[in-house]
């Protein structure tokens, strides 16, 4: 098992179970003892549990905190990965679309194979990985303060600039849902975020399940006000509760 791999499993029966022995651990992914222990330590010290003895327990729904961007490229891979495909399909050439930070949005500028795209976006590591493409997109990056945990650009230059722009599409992501609320670390950059969205015409909120029914610091925009949620199957057994506020498309295994 690759440790991305380790690192979601036990971040999940964590969740799951509120405190986890590391011997239940090593039984359910049949790593040694050593492993777990490392892992457990490395995801400490990641914000993603709390080390006690024999074990581990949960942070609960609100984490002391955020991961960096860096951080949280290891996390969920594949259900992001699934994401991004489902959220492929809703953008077409000629369109001008907005793309927030988070390390969803930045693997959808990834997997982007257009010609004829105007991309905004206020994201550092999204920005350069899509005018490193041969393509020829029209790539604009929103200056501002950048705050370097995210490496996204928020404040009162970037937001100036973003309520006169318009957009066909605006593709999000955010640290927690919480019923109808979406949640950030920092008011900055939920304000930022919810200007680019209110200046959508459709507004995409791309988040993987893990998130759901968790809790963050800023809430900074309404599920009900989303056209729609594009999440993975772990989010299938809420399914019917998240439907009372938006469309839902859940994306496909890969």
């Amino acid at each position: 098992m690759l440790k991305e791999e380790r690192f979601n499993a036990i971040v999940e029966l964590v969740d799951r179970d509120g405190t986890v022995q590391v011997n239940d651990i090593t039984q359910r992914l049949g790593v040694s003892d050593m492993t777990v222990r490392r892992d457990l330590s490395e995801l400490e010290t990641l914000g993603l549990l709390k080390r006690v003895h024999g074990g581990a327990k949960s942070l609960n729904v609100y984490r002391p905190t955020e991961l960096s961007h860096h951080d949280k490229q290891i996390m969920n891979r594949d259900q992001k990965e699934a994401i991004v495909q489902e959220a492929l399909n809703y953008i077409n050439e000629d369109e001008t679309i907005y793309l927030g930070p988070g390390t969803t949005v930045h693997m959808l500028a990834e997997a982007m194979d257009f010609k004829h795209l105007r991309i905004v976006t206020n994201s550092l590591p999204v920005f350069e990985t899509l005018t490193s493409k041969s393509n020829a997109l029209d790539v604009y990056l929103l200056g501002g303060k950048m705050r370097e945990r995210t490496q996204a650009f928020n404040g009162d230059i970037t937001n100036q600039t973003l309520k006169n722009m318009h957009f066909h599409k605006a593709f999000f992501s955010c640290n927690a849902l919480k019923d109808n609320d979406i949640m950030t670390a920092t008011i900055e950059e939920g304000q930022t975020q919810a200007i680019a969205i209110d200046n959508a015409v459709e507004t995409y909120l791309l988040m993987d399940a893990s998130k759901i029914g968790k809790e963050d610091f800023y809430t900074y925009y309404q599920l009900d006000d989303v056209s729609t949620l594009i999440t993975d199957k772990g989010a299938k057994d809420r399914l019917k509760k998240l439907k009372q506020y938006t469309q839902v498309k859940i994306s496909k295994s890969i």
